[in-house]
């Protein structure tokens, strides 16, 4: 699939516009005012972009974002480029509100088979308190082959986190013929998985039909914990937490069964953003603006950077895109409405 730049008509949302008048501006080049077709209405060729209403150069805007993207804080990006830190978050927060539009693009697409890893990394949000009630805990899906980052949510770790992710994953089972979902000892991921999307499986025999989930769709937990000296029956080391369709096939061997990429992953997050390794009191002022800079990583991770083991862009790995796409491409593209 390729993307190719479109601008819409604000008004009456149709595709069919021309240009119109060509103007000049101070940093960015000259642009093209359009017209529609339809409507007749007149507007801008960033109009629902994050460039709109913008005069700082879009090379600026992309170097922060970029400069942001390899682990430097807000404050110190915004020394190096002479610009106040809310300056560089609003940037941030622009950019992040492309994910909704892009996310599309993998929704639109089968697969034929997809295999996601699951998993959490935890910060600190404002003040220091117990892991327990943090609102610092983040959920990340990756699909294992191309390493593409399907979905990461911050906030408690509670049922509503482990339900945010997993309404994902269900977006993506109905593109997809058989589906595996690997977690490292957390249960909840089958379980919501479990309650969001499991069917009645009608057999004609008396009785209420059991519930199971959909045909090709499989879930694996590793549990982990010394087994060896706790009393009561071993639970055993791979375990399936839920009840699966009988026509499913069962073709997960032991050693499959893992979240090493995910969490290799993790490591990375530490790395690359600040918000997971300052060694300070406070490492995120909030879960907004945490969220802010997972959206900025999962963005930047899935279209623009190449992963340095499969030598790919995640989202090009995966088929959802021919080409990567760089950081201007997207703060060209307008949003999705």
């Amino acid at each position: 699939m390729k993307i190719q730049k479109i601008s819409y008509c604000p008004e009456c949302h149709s595709t069919e516009a021309v240009p119109y008048k060509k103007y000049d501006t101070v940093h960015n080049g000259p642009r093209y005012l359009h017209k529609c077709v339809e409507c007749n209405a007149i507007f801008s060729e960033t109009i629902g972009t994050p460039m709109e209403h913008l005069k700082s150069p879009i090379s600026k805007v992309a170097s922060a974002l970029r400069i942001r993207s390899e682990g430097m804080g807000l404050r110190a990006t915004g020394r190096v480029l002479n610009m106040h830190k809310n300056t560089v978050s609003t940037w941030e927060q622009l950019f992040a509100d492309q994910k909704e539009t892009l996310m599309l693009y993998s929704f639109c697409h089968n697969f034929v088979s997809l295999v996601f890893e699951g998993d959490e990394l935890y910060t600190i949000v404002n003040k220091r308190s117990e892991p327990s009630s943090s609102k610092g805990w983040t959920a990340v899906i990756m699909e294992r082959s191309s390493r593409f980052i399907v979905e990461q949510q911050c906030g408690n770790k509670d049922a509503n986190l482990f339900e945010s992710v997993m309404l994902t994953v269900c977006e993506y089972i109905a593109q997809t013929d058989d589906l595996s979902f690997l977690s490292d000892g957390e249960r909840r991921y089958g379980n919501t998985l479990f309650s969001l999307c499991a069917e009645a499986l009608r057999n004609d025999k008396p009785g209420r039909p059991p519930v199971v989930l959909p045909p090709g769709v499989k879930v694996r937990v590793k549990n982990k914990g010394d087994q060896k000296h706790k009393r009561g029956p071993k639970r055993p080391k791979y375990q399936a937490p839920v009840k699966e369709h009988p026509e499913t096939k069962q073709d997960l061997s032991e050693s499959d069964i893992h979240a090493n990429h995910v969490e290799a992953n993790n490591a990375a997050m530490r790395r690359r953003n600040s918000a997971y390794r300052r060694r300070t009191n406070t490492y995120a002022k909030s879960t907004s603006g945490l969220q802010r800079t997972l959206d900025v990583h999962l963005l930047i991770h899935n279209f623009v950077r190449k992963h340095w083991t499969t030598g790919e862009v995640p989202a090009v790995a995966m088929g959802v895109l021919r080409a990567p796409l760089g950081l201007e491409d997207i703060l060209k593209m307008q949003q999705y409405s």
